[in-house]
């Protein structure tokens, strides 16, 4: 299987993932459930006035890391990523979830934003492996 393939069996889809920010130059570790695409991005929602949401204003350098948490065995990615935080209605429709809508209501709730993450580098580990894949 190829790396791509690999990396999409752990992040692909609908998981969470624990996504760390930098504050004050230490990091800021919370727990977001992500969808992740087959171009590698994932995509997750927040509120307009999170914490998480200044951090990546100030700094759009983040790391995420996901596992199944299922079996110890089980492969597992770290990611390092930039976030880019979406206030624009269209991209908020083109990524809303029915699960959103508990917090959000709909998709036009200005303090409804969308994160997407951009991987810049993934590390993909199994069994004590790990390949590494670059943008």
């Amino acid at each position: 299987m190829a790396l791509k393939e690999k990396i999409l069996a752990v992040m692909g889809g609908l998981h969470v993932s624990a996504v760390a920010t930098i504050t004050e130059g230490k990091p800021a570790v919370r727990f977001m459930a992500l969808t992740g695409f087959d171009d590698l991005t994932l995509v997750g929602a927040t509120m307009k006035d999170s914490r998480k949401v200044g951090q990546i204003k100030k700094n759009p350098e983040v790391a995420l890391s996901i596992w199944s948490c299922k079996e110890f065995s089980d492969p597992y990615v770290v990611i390092q990523a930039k976030c880019t935080v979406h206030e624009d209605v269209a991209i908020k429709k083109k990524y809303w979830n029915p699960m959103y809508e508990q917090y959000f209501q709909n998709p036009e709730n200005p303090v409804f934003v969308v994160l997407k993450f951009v991987p810049q580098k993934i590390e993909y580990s199994h069994e004590n492996t790990m390949e590494i894949w670059e943008k």
